[in-house]
């Protein structure tokens, strides 16, 4: 293949997209959600195109071997380096994430680097390695510490403790499900993570059948309890995403809490229909991180009169601590 400027410059698109694809997947999901797994897949697919082509730009005559060992280190490479920008990208989002994110990448980054280059290893690369591995570590770590005690500076949108017995609402996701504040039937305690997770994730009702969730946020983050479908749902994320950008963050009404770090609430629910929902925290990287749930709603006992009311009448007692 002809050395040329258009030649290199395909290749490096392709490599640097890849990374960016990898890094995308990682900010958005890459340990739990499918389509951010296949966008890595295809970060690591273009990064080895790209490094292939530069490897045939070297030498027209590749040899099977060097052939496989350029796309086996490629996708390694490509792998370290989307792991480590991606974490840096999104430090604020999630920390605690990013806190081994970074690291990792780091240290796959450095053999795959190693081996798939010509270059001779030396003693001073061995101390830069080193070095540089445990000065990053230390930096990830300091960095989250430091962002969890300073939640001002974290990504996304922060909320206190909602106050007194108005739920912030979020569209029309709890209406059109047909859910009212009733007579409580059972109470569900529902526990909320730094590690992006509800616990528990999921939750069987009877239509007609109204619960009491106890929220309890156990992190250092702002989290919420948004219920709806997963259009509603994802109407809602979007809406978010435009608040965001215009510094605002409105509400509806809807069956939703807000509870801020170490503090609790409560919500009281009337599932009056058979429906298939989504419980999901919205602040900006969360939902995408894995905070999200499902409650399903069976046929059962015959919802009462709030069944059919336009907008629900949901209830929350977020500002008292446990």
């Amino acid at each position: 293949m002809r050395d040329s400027f258009q030649h290199q410059h395909a290749a490096m698109l392709l490599k640097y997209s890849g990374i960016s694809f990898i890094s995308g997947a990682v900010n958005h999901g890459f340990f739990s959600g499918e389509r951010s797994l296949w966008t890595a897949v295809a970060g690591i697919l273009l990064f080895v195109a790209g490094a292939l082509m530069l490897h045939r730009l070297e030498d027209d005559t590749v040899p099977r071997e060097g052939l496989w060992k350029t796309l086996l280190l490629g996708a390694l490479l490509s792998v370290g380096l989307g792991f480590f920008t991606g974490g840096l990208q999104h430090f604020p989002d999630s920390p605690a994430r990013s806190a081994w994110v970074v690291p990792l990448g780091y240290a796959i980054s450095v053999p795959a680097l190693a081996l798939s280059t010509s270059g001779t290893w030396r003693p001073s690369s061995t101390l830069y390695s080193l070095v540089a591995g445990v000065l990053i570590t230390i930096g990830s770590y300091a960095t989250w510490q430091w962002l969890e005690h300073n939640p001002q500076f974290l990504g996304g949108h922060a909320h206190g403790a909602l106050e007194g017995a108005s739920t912030e609402g979020h569209g029309a996701g709890a209406a059109s499900a047909g859910m009212t504040a009733m007579k409580v039937d059972r109470s569900i305690d529902i526990r909320m993570s730094d590690d992006m997770r509800f616990s528990p994730n999921q939750i069987e009702v009877k239509a007609g059948e109204t619960l009491k969730l106890r929220v309890y946020n156990d992190g250092k983050l702002p989290h919420e309890l948004v219920l709806g479908t997963d259009e509603e749902i994802r109407q809602h994320a979007e809406d978010m995403k435009k608040g965001a950008a215009h510094g605002s963050h409105g509400h509806g009404r809807g069956a939703a809490i807000e509870v801020a770090p170490g503090q609790s609430g409560e919500l009281v629910v009337q599932f009056a229909q058979a429906a298939t929902l989504q419980m999901a925290c919205l602040i900006p990287g969360h939902y995408e991180g894995g905070m999200r749930g499902k409650i399903q709603v069976t046929a059962g006992a015959s919802a009462s009169s709030g069944q059919g009311k336009s907008s629900p009448s949901v209830h929350d007692h977020s500002s008292h601590k446990h």
